[in-house]
Parts: C-alpha cells; sequence; structure tokens
C-alpha cells in the first residue's frame, strides 16, 4: 500500500508500542498496541481493519459506522494464501453448496462472529461490497449466512475470503462438526449462569454473621475484610454476568427506543453502587448478596427463556411437519412414500409440476427443471441421462425418473417454503400489540421507579434504594411478551397433530382477521378415487389406452390421477415427447410422432362441445377427435357439514375451472347467497380475490396448489389441500392433509380461542406486574425476591397459555 505524507488520505505507519495514549481502531475498537495506521483522520489497529474500512469507503457503505461504535470485527491477517484452495475443488466445494446452476449458485454458511445488528447490515449488502453476489440474508438466531452469487464471477472460495477479510470466517467443516460449535455459542450464558451462582452462594456465606445477628463481632478487621472479599467476589457479576444486560440496553438506546433491559441495567448498577457506599463509607454490609442472587435468577430465567423459545422455534422439517410423498419405484411399480422414508439409492418417479425432494442422478433420457422456488427465476433448465438435480427443482413436462444421490435435505427444503419470493406482507396483530405494549411498559416502570425513590428518600434512603430497584427488577414484561407465542406454538403443534402444518405463528393470527371463504372444487371439494371412468366415443385400442395412460400419469391434476389409476399399464411411460401442461386446459405430448391431447372440450377440439351435466377428459389423437372419458365428482365426506359450520360465520365463494355441469348439485352444498363460478382460469381465479380485497375483505384461499398458485399467494390466508402426494406449494400459508378437511371448521373456530387465550395470558401478565410493583413501592419486596419472582411470573403464564389451549383444543375437538 502507497504511503503518503499528505493529502485528505494521508497514511503512516507507527510501529511500536504506545503506552499512555493508546487509540482505538475505528473498525473494531481494539487499542492500536502493534502497529498503528491513520487514515482519514482515522485511527485503524492493523491494515486489515484499514482494508474493511476502505472496501467499504469506496462502495458508499460507511453507513455500517453509524449503527454502532466500532461495529466491525478484528483483522490480524488478510493474507490466506492456499488457506481456502481446497474450496477450488468442485467435489468439496459441492458439499458446502445447497444448490448450483448455470450463473447462480446458493450457500448457507455458519458464521459464529456475527453478533449485532452491525453485522447483519454489513452481511446483507454484500452484493453492494462485491460483483457477483446477488442477495445474502442473515438467519440471527442460528449465525448463518444464505447467499445467492455467480460462481462465474467469484466461485466459493472468494465468496469465503470476502467473507473472512470482513471479519467474518465461517465455519466450514466437512465432517459435520458445526453442529458442535453451535451447541458451544449457548456455553457463554451457562458460564455466567455458573459465576453468578459461585459468587451468590458464597457471598451468602461469607455474609452468615450479619444473617444471624452478630452485630457485636470485636473483630473489626474481620468484618471489614469479609466485606471486601464480598466486592471482590461481585465484581465478576457486575462486570461479566451482567454484560448481555448492559450491552442490549446501550444498543437500545442507540437506536432511540427503550428496551426492557434499560430498567434491568439501571437496577445492577443502582444495587451495585449502593452497596460499595455503604460498605467503603458505612461500615454497613451492603446488598451484594441480593445483587449475585439477582443475576444468578435472572440468568436462570434467561436459560429458561432461551430453552423454550429452542423448543418453539418450529424447526418444521419434513419428517414431521408436511404430508410430503412421491412415488418410489420397486420391481417396475411404483408406491407413494413419504419424503422422510426415501433414501440414498431409491429410484423415484417425478410427474409433471411436482418438487424433487432430494439430490438426485437423472435416470429418464431428458427433463425440464424450474428452479425459481430456489432462484427466483423461471427459466426451464434442461437436463439429459446421467445429469445432477438439486432438491427444490420442479419437473416441467413428462414424468422422469431419479435416483438419490444425497439424503433428504429437510431444512434446504423449509427455506424453499419461506422464500422471500413467494412471500406476502403479514400483519403480525399480536406482535404488534406486544411491541406497543413492552415501548410504554418501559417507560412506565422508570417513571414508577423514580417516583418510587423519591418517595421513599424523604423517610429512609436506604428504603429508598430498596424500593428503586425491587421496582425495576420486579417489572417483568417476559411473560407478557411469551404468552403470545406460547399459545401460539401450541396451537400449531395441536393443529400439526391433525395434519394441518401453518407456515408459521402470523398464520394464525391472520385465520383471525378472515371473512371470507373461497374454495377451489376440483382437488379440493372433490377427492381423489371415486366412480370408474366411462368412455364415450370411437373405441379405444389396448395401444391407445396405454398410451392415455402414459399421458395422465405424468400430470398431477386430479382427473388426470383418476383416470390413470382406472386404466391398465402400459409400456409408453418413457415415450412422451415435448410434453406440456397448460393450467385450465389440458397436457398434450407426442407419443411415437403423433400428438395426443388430454383435456378440455375446447382444447381437444370436441365437436359436440361441452356437456354442461358431466365432469369429462376429452381425447385428441393427431388431430382427431377420438371421445372422452366421462366422471361423476365424488365430494368429500363431511362437505355439507364443513360449508354449513362455515356458512354462519363466513361469505363463501366456490371457482372451478370446470363447466356448469354440476351446478345443481353443488347449489345443494352451498347456501343461497353464495357464489359460484365455473370456467375460471387460474388468472381468473387471481383477479376474483383481488376483486374481493379491493373491497375490504379479507380472504382465506382454499385449494389444491396446483393450478390455484396465483389465487393461493394472492390471498390472505392460502391453504392446500394435499391427497399424500408431492404437492408442494411455497405460495400456501398451510398444507392440510385431506383427511382433516372435515376439521377446517374447527381450525377456523380455534384460531378465535387462541386470540382469546393470548388476551386473557396478557391480563394475568399485567395483573403480576401491577401486584409487583404495588407491593415493591410499599418497601415489601427485596431486590432478591424480586429477582426470584420475575422469573416465576414467565413460568406461571407460559403454564397458564399451554394448559388452557390443550384444554380447549380437547373441548373444540382438534387434540
Amino acid at each position: 500500500m502507497r504511503q503518503t505524507d499528505g493529502g485528505d488520505n494521508a497514511l503512516k505507519t507507527i510501529s511500536g508500542n504506545r503506552r499512555d495514549d493508546k487509540p482505538l481502531c475505528y473498525h473494531c475498537g481494539d487499542v492500536c498496541r502493534w502497529e498503528h495506521v491513520v487514515a482519514d483522520d482515522r485511527d485503524f489497529c492493523c491494515r486489515g481493519c484499514l482494508t474493511v474500512y476502505e472496501m467499504l469507503r469506496e462502495n458508499g457503505l460507511c453507513t455500517y459506522y453509524d449503527l454502532e461504535s466500532n461495529p466491525g470485527i478484528s483483522l490480524k491477517i488478510n493474507d490466506f494464501s492456499d488457506k481456502y484452495s481446497y474450496l477450488d475443488n468442485p467435489e468439496i466445494a459441492g458439499t458446502v453448496l445447497d444448490f448450483q446452476e448455470g450463473s447462480r449458485a446458493i450457500a448457507n454458511l455458519y458464521i459464529p462472529a456475527i453478533h449485532c445488528s452491525s453485522c447483519i447490515w454489513l452481511l446483507e449488502h454484500l452484493h453492494r461490497l462485491q460483483p457477483g453476489v446477488y442477495q445474502s440474508r442473515v438467519n440471527f438466531a442460528k449465525k448463518e449466512l444464505f447467499i445467492e452469487f455467480n460462481p462465474g464471477e467469484l466461485g466459493l472460495r472468494k465468496v469465503v475470503e470476502l467473507l473472512t477479510t470482513i471479519g467474518y470466517e465461517p465455519l466450514i467443516s466437512l465432517e459435520n462438526q458445526e453442529k458442535k460449535q453451535r451447541k458451544e455459542t449457548n456455553k457463554g450464558l451457562i458460564l455466567r449462569i455458573g459465576v453468578a451462582g459461585f459468587a451468590f452462594g458464597n457471598i451468602m456465606l461469607l455474609s452468615f454473621p450479619e444473617y444471624f445477628g452478630f452485630e457485636g463481632l470485636d473483630d473489626v478487621l474481620l468484618q471489614r475484610f469479609l466485606s471486601y472479599l464480598n466486592i471482590l467476589l461481585a465484581l465478576p457479576v457486575v462486570f461479566y454476568c451482567s454484560s448481555y444486560y448492559y450491552r442490549s440496553a446501550w444498543s437500545g438506546l442507540k437506536q432511540g427506543f427503550v428496551n426492557i433491559d434499560v430498567p434491568i441495567a439501571i437496577g445492577i448498577l443502582a444495587l451495585f453502587l449502593r452497596s460499595l457506599y455503604e460498605i467503603l463509607f458505612l461500615a454497613q454490609p451492603g446488598y451484594l448478596d441480593s445483587l449475585a442472587g439477582l443475576l444468578f435468577f435472572l440468568l436462570v430465567g434467561k436459560w429458561f427463556q432461551n430453552h423454550t423459545y429452542e423448543g418453539l422455534s418450529f424447526d418444521r422439517d419434513f419428517r414431521s411437519y408436511f404430508p410430503l410423498a412421491v412415488h418410489r419405484i420397486r420391481e417396475s411399480a411404483r408406491e407413494p412414500v413419504l419424503v422422510r422414508d426415501l433414501g440414498v439409492g431409491d429410484e423415484i418417479f417425478i410427474r409433471n409440476m411436482e418438487i424433487i425432494p432430494a439430490d438426485a442422478k437423472l435416470l429418464s433420457p431428458a427433463a425440464g427443471i424450474d428452479y425459481s422456488f430456489v432462484t427466483g427465476e423461471s427459466e426451464r433448465v434442461v437436463k439429459v441421462a446421467g445429469d445432477y438435480i438439486y432438491a427444490g427443482g420442479r419437473q416441467i413436462g413428462e414424468g422422469i425418473r431419479l435416483r438419490i444421490e444425497r439424503p433428504v435435505s429437510q431444512s434446504y427444503l423449509l427455506q424453499l417454503w419461506d422464500n422471500e419470493v413467494f412471500s406476502k406482507e403479514k400483519d403480525a396483530g399480536f406482535r404488534n400489540l406486544v411491541d406497543k405494549i413492552s415501548k410504554y411498559f418501559t417507560t412506565a416502570v422508570l417513571g414508577l421507579a423514580a417516583l418510587g425513590f423519591v418517595l421513599w428518600a424523604g423517610v429512609d434512603l436506604t428504603k429508598a434504594f430498596l424500593v428503586l430497584t425491587a421496582v425495576l427488577i420486579v417489572a417483568c414484561p417476559c411473560a407478557l411478551s411469551m404468552s403470545g407465542p406460547f399459545t401460539l406454538g401450541t396451537a400449531i403443534r395441536l393443529f400439526g397433530k391433525k395434519k394441518f402444518y401453518l407456515k408459521g405463528a402470523h398464520v394464525l393470527e391472520k385465520m383471525v382477521q378472515i371473512d371470507h371463504i373461497v374454495f377451489d372444487k376440483t382437488g379440493t371439494l372433490t377427492q381423489q378415487g371415486g366412480a370408474e371412468a366411462v368412455f364415450e366415443g370411437t373405441t379405444l385400442s389396448h395401444s391407445e389406452l396405454a398410451a392415455v395412460r402414459a399421458l395422465a400419469s405424468n400430470s398431477t391434476h386430479p382427473l388426470s390421477k383418476r383416470l390413470s389409476a382406472g386404466l391398465a399399464a402400459g409400456d409408453y411411460a418413457d415415450r412422451l415427447e415435448d410434453y406440456r401442461e397448460l393450467p385450465g386446459q389440458g397436457i398434450e405430448a407426442r407419443i411415437n410422432g403423433e400428438l395426443w391431447k388430454l383435456g378440455s372440450s375446447t382444447f381437444t377440439g370436441s365437436p359436440n362441445g361441452s356437456d354442461s351435466q358431466t365432469s369429462s377428459v376429452y381425447i385428441n389423437r393427431a388431430g382427431e377427435y377420438r371421445g372422452r372419458f366421462v366422471f361423476r365428482n365424488e365430494y368429500r365426506p363431511g362437505l355439507s357439514g364443513v360449508i354449513s359450520a362455515l356458512a354462519g360465520k363466513y361469505r363463501i365463494s366456490m371457482l372451478t375451472g370446470d363447466g356448469e355441469q354440476e351446478m345443481e348439485r353443488l347449489k345443494k352444498y352451498f347456501p343461497v347467497n353464495s357464489t359460484l363460478l365455473f370456467r375460471q382460469s387460474p388468472q381468473d381465479k387471481l383477479d376474483y380475490i383481488k376483486h374481493l380485497q379491493d373491497k375490504g375483505e379479507r380472504i382465506a384461499m382454499i385449494g389444491d396448489g396446483l393450478n390455484d398458485a396465483g389465487a393461493l399467494r394472492q390471498s390472505d390466508v392460502g391453504i392446500s389441500i394435499s391427497d399424500g402426494t408431492a404437492h408442494f406449494s411455497p405460495a400456501s400459508d398451510g398444507i392440510l392433509d385431506a383427511p382433516g378437511f372435515i376439521l377446517l371448521p374447527a381450525f377456523m373456530r380455534f384460531a378465535h380461542t387462541g386470540r382469546r387465550i393470548v388476551i386473557a395470558a396478557f391480563s394475568i401478565s399485567f395483573l403480576y406486574n401491577i401486584g409487583g410493583i404495588s407491593f415493591a413501592l410499599a418497601g415489601l419486596l427485596t431486590p432478591l425476591v424480586a429477582a426470584v419472582l420475575m422469573p416465576l411470573s414467565s413460568i406461571s403464564v407460559v403454564a397458564f397459555a399451554s394448559l388452557v389451549t390443550n384444554l380447549s383444543a380437547r373441548w373444540k375437538g382438534i387434540y
């Protein structure tokens, strides 16, 4: 790096250790000891920190330093030589990457150095720092960075070196050591609990003479020695065990808001300073035992809450969360199997529009893969036999055979469902309520604590300090903030037991606001199987029936599945060419050079038009209309009761792409004021949802996730009905297993019950805080007792929310 003696960017290097006035590094905050670099009138402890600063400055990202003072990570080396050269090996890089296709690669990296909002800000602006990075997202709780980049511009090695250069070195282990490291990140809290418990026990032991009233002890020097020893034991409690509360409070104040850790931090410092004053100047014992006990119980309560939230993190892997299944091939036969039961080496059959659940190799001659769920780009990627195909792609075209190469990646498939490409703005009603309450709650607590101190100061200054600290400690919004997650989390767990799987707690909140329910018909109100298909038209030969079955078996449309199941097996499954499925119209492909079409009367060119009284699949071979298969829809058991129960509270609509052939039957199920619309294309369904929303209505769309993806995404709550096959749709907010359809009214009612339980838990928390603060203001609570009551209040509210939610679920019939 060139050195100059003047100018705006003057740079100079000073070697040696400066003893007295050691400046702090502008980037990381470390003391500039062995090397001191100055640039832009700012001090840096090494050239690594200066390099990061210059990168940020050149890319207009110096706002990073406005978020926090010295937010960066200390960098003492940025010459990696061959440290990450192993990532140039495609096979090794492939074990780290979650996805790589063409100009896009995706990796999910564990970065232990993530620690604050500044880290999040910088890591999510990497696209401005480094060309070739498309986007990056941080999961702060798991310390993970999801990064999407162009491997042609920068490989995985350069990505890792870039992250290391700016102080966020990923932990890359090819032997699955990451989980061990992640567990170690929780050891800091356990260590703090241990230190606080050790200090608490020993300070109590040294304070026994005070507890038993041995004021007449003649050895004054011994008393003073024991008091000073208590101060030494309290120092790590105040400056180490309490550091979390100081950092959290300070970060909140810098961002312009007062969080709940502000009164706790003030209470700790007030109690410590008061104890120092009494011990050093009044020769009294102080309250260091209460201080150590306070921190011990606060940290235990924090551990309990963290442990609880881990239990409620809803780590939604497919083994317990989705009824996702595919067809596995065994001895030339296909059998439906849950994704969790797939193993490496299994052969599977994926039909048109079905998702690929695991990394696999293509066995069929060709495939067309849509990776839009992974990349957001809908461009079709052509694959040939032997190519590697990543989990998350959708097959577009005829069905394909695959061999599983890597275990099913549940967490990666979960990311697809939560992908921001398919996200909608969600109003978090309960969370917004808690945020608003907490904001005013903390301000009120600080005011009451100050008022209590002033009122008691004129009576008893010692009592005034005790009242101040007791109020700051006993006032606990933790119970308030935990009541919502526990109630909603328990409800989601109970729904899951009945095979109704929600994307998150926000969906349950939105269900409360629904006032209009829109149903799809085919695959939603109707069920698979049912009556045998009857053919009307020119008699089809055995080979023609086999061709029809081959074409129908590649589609996931309910009528195609019914047709395929009702025909004898043929040998044309791998001989389809130019397969296409047009939503709302039909499917087509070339078989032995001839173009076959299955679908609506218009799509196949039926000379007789559509029969308004039946559900039919029409057939066209090489431009010649051959006839149709006629079905009589079989509606789901209990449909009449479901519609009747919902119609008492919600407006009801039904949309279908079929003709009016089922109108008279459907009228028997739906109330007179219901809206029934036929011949609706996927776009028509989406437009109808928008029209209702423009009128101010909140819509729940119940569909099958196939032709309804747009309407499901547009609706306020989109619920996809699954019949046990791979109808996985990130556009939906929930997946309901088909047999659970009859419980839909109970699910909707229980969403309202959950809201009432949250309000009741809020009320209990408020009563607790009002009572606790009242006793504290009256001088009837010591800080130690307040510290014990603080986590107990959270436990009691959590117990109430969980117990009442479970009992209510039993009462509502969904337990």
